[in-house]
């Protein structure tokens, strides 16, 4: 085993060790124990189906979880409806964990990984692929990929990549609307007839340095940039209550808690984004 999987199995196991003490301390996002008990409900959620088209959220869903128990559930259930997915490409390499990639129908799909930099941990030994680069320039032919799937990574592109992801400067930029190049060379890579899903932090614009919440003008630009055929766009909000479904029009004040900063931080335990808006485009 390779010294930082190693590693991360070991971190994995102190985690899972410490969730009775994170469910006495109120279970507070980010602290040890929550990344157990992230991955134990967005596996639930997946398997029961809980995020489904037109269907109200369970009560209490996802109470002091991030975006992520949201995200996966969504997009599992979407690409269980399309079927046969083709060629799939991870933008962003969200999905880049076992217990997301063992789930059908991911599991065993002709998938490619593409993030800035290196992972620490890759499943190459389950016949994935990998690439690392910068989605605006990708080095990938026109209409390659059937199914594009972009989760919760737009909002950094363009914006200070070095906090987290890598330690070159030139990836240190300032540029708002820096997404518009990347969604404008996915519509050049997914064939015609192709999907793409999208997930972004929505509300009242904010940057954060590494990240930023996408306001209604910024997501119309995403979609302008797509130029789909048809599309669908759903919102979700969260509040000490958890989850659940709204409209554009409730959530276009949402904030978010930046976990690095403390900006933001609020007595609701929101683990990050308090909106998120879910796009499935058809090219």
């Amino acid at each position: 085993m390779h010294v930082n999987a190693a590693l991360f199995r070991a971190k994995e196991l102190l985690d899972a060790a410490l969730v009775p003490v994170h469910a006495w301390r109120g279970s507070p996002p980010w602290s040890l124990g929550y990344y157990t008990r992230k991955k134990r409900a967005i596996m639930r959620a997946i398997d029961e189906e809980s995020v489904r088209p037109n269907t109200p959220l369970p009560p209490a869903f996802g109470v002091a979880l991030d975006e992520r128990i949201v995200e996966y559930p969504w997009l599992f259930s979407r690409l269980r409806a399309v079927g046969e997915l083709g060629k799939v490409l991870d933008a962003g390499s969200t999905l880049n964990h076992e217990y997301i990639l063992n789930r059908a129908p991911l599991a065993k799909a002709n998938l490619t990984l593409m993030t800035l930099a290196p992972e620490k941990r890759c499943y190459w030994y389950k016949n994935y692929s990998y690439v690392f680069g910068d989605f605006r320039t990708s080095p990938f032919r026109d209409e390659l990929f059937d199914t594009l799937i972009c989760i919760s990574t737009l909002e950094h592109v363009g914006l200070d990549n070095t906090l987290l992801y890598t330690t070159d400067r030139s990836k240190a930029e300032n540029d708002r609307f820096g997404f518009s190049e990347a969604v404008s060379e996915f519509k050049r890579i997914v064939r015609r007839g192709g999907r793409c899903f999208i997930t972004v932090p929505y509300g009242q614009h904010q940057d954060f340095g590494w990240f930023q919440l996408f306001d209604a003008r910024m997501l119309e630009q995403l979609i302008n940039a797509f130029g789909p055929l048809s599309y669908e766009v759903e919102f979700f909000k969260y509040s000490r209550l958890g989850w659940e479904r709204a409209s554009q029009l409730e959530v276009e004040d949402a904030t978010a808690f930046d976990p690095h900063s403390g900006r933001g931080r609020a007595d609701d335990r929101a683990g990050c984004a308090r909106a998120i808006a879910c796009i499935q485009m058809i090219k």
